[in-house]
């Protein structure tokens, strides 16, 4: 771009280019900067899949309806509070009318696949996943004069009196100052810090350093390099705890960065989950599977060696999406202990605890069924059966991070806030504020929902500033305008 843009977009996944495409729509020229290469763009949301959506009767590929105030108190229940009512509010109302924009930008949607988490009423499916979302926003924003560098990185931003004024980058190898008359901050999280995570998490009672167990669901780019930047050095307003993240148990064997979805176990609530000691350590049927799974990277991140293992017998198979690698199989329970190298002693008497202490109703694992165990610790509530079939199977697990929950502090205007101003030309989007909605926990498809609506905020608002248009005294008024 030969003269200084009128909005810098810093990122390259979903929020970054709702917030270019918006911008662009508002008349403002864009520049975005990706720090991946080309084919290693889009970031985290080239391995999403669906987008939570606020509708109160049937729409196109949603079934029946999942009204403001159930969405709402799904999020409340799985953030056990800590959560920002108001944004959190503005998310949900967003995701209820943001999808004839996305087609608009060559975005397709499908019904679920069979299996799919059970979220046909609640969630819309991208036709191709994620990365056709990210091609298509890509392919939209470069048809509308949006200029995209890739391999550019952004190590630091000069602020003044809490304005941005320009952007240090490596472009292909290059420094260069960038400067724009706006500038939008979507650079995601500092899931892919490893030194970070180390930090954050630090080393607990046994002298293990759980971080060092930790592997990436996502893009290996996001090093929180900004984030910490506008922290530290610029002293932003923070939200947010650094431990608290959407981790996912996932498969032991999968690759470090970029295992994506398909790696994710998902036949935890149909049997139980053993930590290497052999012992259970929580309910596995404590609710639906969207709204629950995410806890269980958590979880196994508490354990000894981060690690954990999910038993089931062949009455599930067929009943979760199967992952990319096949379980270990055995046609016996003390086989499989032996094989999944686990205390057989101890594996045996937890299985048969668990065994004896099922109450099977009736088992239907679409509804929050009655089979449930009594006399035993923890309790499973819901879909408990006896393991007691063969063949059976185990994969062990280990914790995957998604995205992490610290992050800037911001309002509904998506403005960066320095001691409790918001700026008057820096905003930010997507996993660097996801902590103002996300204190804890997650619920299948609410970060697309995030990036979405914050990303098309920030967009219009940067725009207006570049453009010297008066931004709505109520910051409402904004949001609603920029989400409509």
């Amino acid at each position: 771009m030969s003269t200084e843009p009128d909005v810098l977009v810093i990122g390259g996944g979903n929020a970054a280019l709702c917030a270019a495409l918006m911008a662009r729509e508002a008349g403002a020229s864009v520049l975005l900067l990706e720090a991946a290469p080309r084919a290693w763009r889009g970031g985290n949301s080239s391995h999403t899949r669906n987008l939570r959506c606020m509708h109160d009767a049937p729409q196109d590929v949603l079934v029946g309806a999942y009204p403001e105030e159930e969405y709402w108190q799904d999020l409340l229940k799985v953030t056990g509070g800590l959560t920002n009512e108001a944004l959190a509010r503005l998310v949900i109302r967003a995701s209820s009318t943001c999808r004839d924009w996305m087609r608009r930008h060559g975005v397709h949607f499908q019904p679920p696949l069979s299996g799919a988490l059970h979220v046909a009423r609640t969630n819309a499916f991208f036709m191709g996943g994620g990365k056709a979302l990210v091609n298509a926003y890509y392919r939209s924003a470069e048809k509308l004069g949006v200029q995209v560098r890739y391999e550019a990185p952004v190590e630091r931003l000069e602020i003044v009196d809490g304005r941005f004024v320009a952007a240090h980058a490596v472009v292909q190898g290059r420094p260069e100052r960038i400067t724009a008359k706006a500038c939008v901050l979507a650079a995601g999280g500092f899931e892919s810090n490893r030194d970070w995570l180390r930090e954050a998490w630090g080393q607990n009672e046994r002298g293990e350093w759980p971080a060092d167990n930790f592997l990436i669901r996502g893009t290996a780019f996001n090093q929180g390099v900004l984030l910490r930047h506008l922290l530290e050095d610029h002293g932003a307003d923070r939200i947010g705890d650094p431990t608290q993240a959407h981790m996912v148990a996932i498969d032991a064997r999968a690759p470090l960065y970029d295992g994506g979805i398909c790696t994710r176990i998902d036949c935890v609530s149909l049997g139980v989950v053993v930590n290497r000691e052999g012992e259970r350590f929580y309910d596995e049927g404590e609710d639906f599977w969207p709204k629950r799974y995410a806890i269980w990277g958590r979880l196994v991140a508490q354990q000894a060696g981060q690690i954990g293992y999910s038993v089931i017998d062949s009455k599930a198979i067929g009943r979760f999406m199967p992952p990319v690698f096949q379980g270990v199989q055995a046609n016996s329970l003390p086989e499989l202990a032996r094989r999944l190298g686990l205390p057989e002693a101890t594996f045996m008497r937890t299985l048969n605890d668990y065994n004896a202490a099922c109450r099977v109703g009736t088992f239907d694992h679409t509804e929050l069924d009655d089979c449930h165990t009594e006399g035993v610790t923890p309790a499973k509530t819901h879909w408990a059966r006896p393991i007691d079939t063969a063949p059976f199977y185990g994969y062990a697990l280990k914790p995957g991070v998604t995205f992490t929950y610290l992050g800037l502090h911001t309002d509904d205007t998506a403005a960066v806030r320095f001691n409790q101003q918001p700026s008057s030309n820096l905003f930010v989007a997507g996993e660097m504020m996801a902590g103002n909605v996300l204190g804890k926990g997650y619920t299948a498809g609410v970060g697309m929902s995030i990036g979405t609506a914050f990303g098309r905020i920030a967009g219009t608002q940067a725009a207006a500033a570049a453009q010297g248009r008066s931004q709505p005294n109520n910051p409402t008024q904004g949001a609603s305008h920029a989400i409509a």
